[in-house]
């Protein structure tokens, strides 16, 4: 590990060399590639640096021991006893810091949220789930922008396909890939008896011109008129297009922008985002060891939380996590769930390098 450590040291020192020169500076693309390199190399290199003066204080405390002076003595006991238990900590820092980083996690991504099993009272859940995952957004400063929306009665939704824009979404929003479930008395339900219902959330990070090239000749676009609530240009313009294409025979649908040419841009970033989630998925299935031992790459149809409106609850099944804070999850305060995630996720990965 320490070798390791010095090296990224060495390597840190040669970035900020490197970004000192003039030539880099001329260089915006490999700028912008060395800025991130500094950016992520320097938790790292703090903690080495952090980790070395523990020991230094160790090490002094140690030689305070052997002196005559009693007060000096018992200072160096005290020093002693906190620079272990910093050493500890900062080791343990480490070894998480070092762990290999998903190289999507800075990442852009795609949503999309399906109304599953229960009819109008699963598209309401669909409904609450995006109104979840968009103040979430807010609350880290992300952006959201509507792709394609399929409404249903009484405010469900069937479908909706979404972007959120920010540094580190794909990080924390991955592990929300799964069916959710919910259970409480729907709205329809004049017995008062409580409904299971479920929806689907597939979370993918947008793919970049370098991840995914994609063959315009094997792309089929049709132009319709947007429907939906208001709007002068609903029903008026041929603005909605339809992507398909044609060797996968993924179909998507985009109406949100009145321009035609930003309809067809968002459709082209949601396909290159769901071949490349293909390619991710296939390389998982081929490390299914360590697909399994990972939290954040579970199956798609696997189940992994319920919402439970009775007793105001959230569980978490992977984790095996429940939290009493229902309205405030629902209001896009998941941030704990999320954080035992990764903290579940690093576990299991350190637990497998131990191994």
């Amino acid at each position: 590990m320490f070798d390791k450590l010095e090296s990224i040291v060495k390597r840190y020192e040669e970035v900020l060399e490197e970004l000192n020169s003039p030539s880099v500076a001329s260089d915006q693309n490999n700028f912008r590639k060395l800025m991130k390199e500094q950016s992520d190399l320097t938790p790292i290199v703090e903690a080495y640096k952090q980790y070395k003066n523990a020991k230094q204080t160790i090490e002094d405390s140690l030689e305070m021991l052997e002196e005559n002076d009693e007060e000096i003595r018992e200072m160096a006991k005290e020093e002693l006893a906190t620079a272990k238990k910093d050493l500890e900590e900062i080791e343990e820092r480490i070894k998480i810091l070092l762990l290999p980083k998903d190289e999507n996690d800075d990442k852009n991504v795609v949503m999309e949220i399906r109304a599953g099993a229960g009819g109008d009272e699963a598209a309401l859940f669909a409904a609450e789930l995006y109104r979840m995952y968009c103040r979430f957004a807010e609350r880290n400063g992300w952006k959201t922008e509507l792709v394609s929306l399929n409404e249903m009665g009484l405010g469900g939704m069937k479908e909706v396909v979404f972007m959120v824009n920010g540094q580190g979404a794909y990080s924390k929003l991955k592990y929300e890939s799964g069916v959710h479930r919910v259970q409480r008395v729907p709205v329809t339900e004049s017995g008062g008896r409580i409904h299971t219902s479920t929806a689907t959330v597939a979370v993918m990070p947008e793919a970049e011109d370098v991840d995914i090239e994609i063959d315009m000749n094997d792309c089929k676009f049709d132009v319709f008129r947007a429907s939906g609530n208001g709007g002068q240009c609903v029903n008026t313009t041929d603005s909605a297009v339809r992507l398909t294409h044609i060797p996968t025979g993924i179909v998507i649908s985009c109406q949100d922008e009145k321009s035609q040419l930003k309809n067809k841009d968002k459709a082209l970033k949601v396909l290159k985002a769901r071949l490349y989630d293909l390619e991710l998925q296939k390389k998982q299935a081929a490390e299914a060891a360590e697909r399994r031992s990972q939290v954040g790459t579970g199956d798609r149809s696997e189940k992994i939380k319920t919402y439970n409106f009775p007793q105001g609850r959230v569980t978490d099944h992977r984790i095996g996590f429940t939290s009493y804070r229902l309205d405030s999850i629902l209001d896009g305060d998941i941030f704990e769930l999320i954080d035992n995630c990764i903290a579940a996720d690093q576990a299991a990965k350190l637990s497998s390098q131990a191994e």
